[in-house]
């Protein structure tokens, strides 16, 4: 749902307020509400999100894991701007600590985040599996995961010599993480949302 005609850059983006607490990307020039997810959506992203930040702790990494906090710069396939906001995104303490007198936005300069996750609902559906997947294959995020409630299935996308190789989890098979290879998540405990 296109919140506005007019078209916005990066900047005019970041300093966007319409008076609501509604969130947007920005895709291409157009301001696009994020709708409210459902509570299985929300289940899953906090859920990854404590998985994910266990997971730092434990191997002592200066790493953090934020929920729905951080923009991504996309690179431009037309004339606008685009800038994507992940459900989860991995990114150094160092990134972080750099936006917390500024916007939460990595941009295009910036290393990119060592993985992000998307939860699939109705409305992302494509936009999950196709562009998101092209943007942060071209920005380098070693790891992409599509976590699909609709499928059922989780998919893990590594990045291999610049090109991200798809693997597909299912029930109880456990995920595989180039990232996190300490994680022992079965798909359905992802899509549960619960261990």
């Amino acid at each position: 749902m296109t919140a506005t005609t007019a078209l916005l850059s990066l900047e005019d983006y970041l300093s966007y307020n319409d008076g609501t607490d509604r969130r947007y990307e920005l895709v291409n020039g157009e301001l696009i509400a994020m709708s409210q997810p459902k509570g299985q959506h929300g289940a899953i992203t906090e859920f990854l999100n404590d998985q994910f930040r266990a997971e730092i702790q434990n191997q002592g990494l200066a790493w953090v894991s934020k929920q729905g906090f951080i923009a991504i710069e996309s690179p431009r396939g037309g004339r606008w701007d685009t800038a994507r906001i992940p459900d989860v995104t991995v990114a150094t303490l160092e990134q972080w600590q750099g936006m917390l007198d500024r916007e939460a936005i990595i941009r295009l300069n910036e290393s990119p985040p060592f993985l992000v996750v998307e939860v699939v609902s109705e409305s992302t559906r494509t936009t999950d599996y196709r562009s998101k997947r092209g943007s942060y294959n071209l920005l380098g995020i070693r790891e992409y995961w599509i976590v699909d409630p609709l499928k059922k299935q989780v998919v893990v996308l590594h990045l291999v010599d610049d090109l991200y190789e798809e693997t597909l989890f299912v029930r109880d098979e456990l995920i595989q993480s180039t990232i996190f290879s300490g994680l022992q998540l079965s798909a359905q405990q992802v899509l549960n949302g619960a261990l």
